[in-house]
């Protein structure tokens, strides 16, 4: 009986240790096991991040401040997932005073290209279900995230005019995902106007920003998720002062107009770089 017991205590050390040879192998010839270790190492970094900043953010309390401690911990992401990042055109956001920044919204991974461009006492607006996500709630709520119900469309209306009042009294930047949800495909979605309505409320310019296509080397339909370049362009600022609540339908569609047309460019850019057998380094 004690030779059958050490017998089965020795094939269990064995499995045990033939595990991480199988995770590594699998890690590394299997693409949706890779895809997956992937996105749990940044949800987990997510996760870590928010729980250790936390305390020390709170220390000074709930201020826009507080986001470049998220920004310090989330940059060095792009070096463990070996993502070249391209910025061109940050030169337009050198200006002083509030605006309000509307970007194109892929994945959880904007969140890399995100960090990348955001300037100083800038928050975004997000969702409100993210107040309640633990440790992550909390960091995004000390550093003065704006939460917003996309539900109750009164509850939409006092947050977007209790921050045009904020963003001209404390000089505040605020970064917003207009189409209001994740969005894969090669076009972009319909606009929601609580963007634009924000920006002509406080009086302040547009500036719009593309994120290029992550399909080469990130999707989660095809769970895949390997290293490559992605390019961010900022675009010239668009001017709302003198605007009324009737000219937002038009200035909707004329910043989503702009924007669509230089994902196209940027996506027909990239394609030409591949067929001429260059590295992928979108031009700007």
């Amino acid at each position: 009986c004690r030779r059958g017991s050490r017998m089965e205590v020795v094939v269990l050390h064995g499995l045990l240790l033939l595990l991480p040879l199988a995770a590594l192998l699998l890690y590394r010839y299997n693409a949706t096991f890779h895809y997956f270790c992937k996105v749990a190492f940044f949800n987990c970094w997510i996760v870590a991040v928010s729980t250790l900043l936390s305390p020390f953010a709170a220390l000074w309390g709930r201020s826009v401040e507080n986001m470049k401690l998220l920004r310090a911990a989330i940059l060095p992401l792009k070096y463990f997932y070996g993502i070249k990042m391209q910025v061109c055109g940050s030169e337009h956001l050198n200006i002083k005073g509030p605006y309000v920044i509307v970007c194109n919204h892929q994945a959880s991974l904007d969140l890399i290209g995100i960090v990348e461009i955001i300037p100083d006492h800038c928050v975004p607006i997000v969702k409100k279900e993210l107040m309640y996500m633990g440790t992550v709630g909390w960091a995004c709520w000390l550093s003065g995230m704006i939460f917003i119900n996309r539900h109750k469309r009164e509850d939409a209306i006092n947050v977007i005019s209790q921050t045009a009042r904020t963003m001209q009294r404390e000089n505040l930047r605020v970064l917003i995902f207009p189409e209001g949800t994740r969005n894969e495909d090669k076009s972009m979605l319909p606009f929601k106007r609580g963007a634009f309505h924000l920006a002509v409320q406080a009086q302040v310019p547009i500036f719009p920003i593309m994120i290029s296509p992550y399909r080469d080397f990130f999707s989660s339909k095809d769970k895949k998720f390997t290293s490559g370049t992605c390019t961010i362009r900022i675009l010239p600022k668009v001017e709302t002062q003198g605007l009324s609540p009737k000219d937002v339908p038009e200035l909707t569609e004329t910043v989503r107009q702009t924007m669509a047309d230089a994902l196209a460019e940027m996506s027909t850019n990239h394609r030409g770089d591949q067929r001429a057998e260059q590295p992928p380094l979108p031009r700007c």
